[in-house]
């Protein structure tokens, strides 16, 4: 009998940012999208709340690694699509280095080796 996984929808603090980042790397997307595809890509075990999806996006928007502009969705719809900056790609490539090294020493901590 095999077990299903309960999704836990609580990220490790600045998880988020650096899953925005990565998302935006394929091209353009509104906030529902990069949610959508977020959850999708992690066979639903990261849930993506508004409530911390939005103000994520303004934050990076603010800090300039996002740009936005306004379009219409698939459903033809006025939505707010954001991409990835210069700058947007420098920090994923520095988060994504420090989230490396935090899995290889929480690795270390809890007994298991990678590869």
């Amino acid at each position: 009998m095999t077990r299903k996984v309960q999704p836990n929808s609580e990220m490790v603090q600045g998880t988020l940012d650096m899953l925005i980042l990565r998302t935006l790397v394929l091209g353009p997307a509104h906030g529902h999208t990069i949610a959508h595809v977020i959850e999708h890509t992690s066979d639903n075990v990261l849930e993506v709340e508004q409530g911390s999806l939005y103000p994520a996006l303004h934050r990076l928007e603010d800090r300039g690694w996002l740009a936005s502009y306004w379009g219409l969705s698939e459903n033809n719809r006025k939505a707010k699509f954001y991409k990835l900056t210069a700058a947007g790609r420098k920090q994923l490539l520095a988060e994504a280095s420090r989230w490396r090294q935090m899995v290889e020493a929480i690795g270390r901590v809890m007994g298991e080796t990678l590869n």
